[in-house]
């Protein structure tokens, strides 16, 4: 969060903020960090609790995610000066060497 201060609930560009591609820290590598953390948070949790059942939601949410991180990559590719260059240099959304 202290790199991208442009965390949103919703996809959006904030023209009123400045909005503009981040290229440090974790951004260097995949385009989508904050999601990774989210994933695992939503596996550690059912983990931590002893809880298999709560990995079927787990799961969910996390095919969920991933669909927006793929209507999210669009957005940015779309409405997002800079982001098309950024994601040619910075080619995994989520995995770094997988995807």
């Amino acid at each position: 969060m202290r790199e991208n201060t442009f965390l949103s609930r919703v996809v959006e560009i904030q023209q009123d903020k400045g909005h503009r591609v981040i290229t440090t820290g974790p951004y260097k590598y995949i385009r989508h960090p904050m999601y990774v953390a989210v994933f695992v948070m939503f596996f550690a949790i059912p983990l931590a609790l002893g809880s298999l059942y709560g990995m079927i939601p787990a799961s969910i949410l996390a095919v969920a995610l991933i669909i927006r991180t793929f209507f999210e990559d669009k957005i940015l590719h779309k409405e997002l000066e800079g982001y098309v260059e950024y994601a040619k240099k910075t080619r995994y959304r989520l995995l770094p060497g997988i995807w």
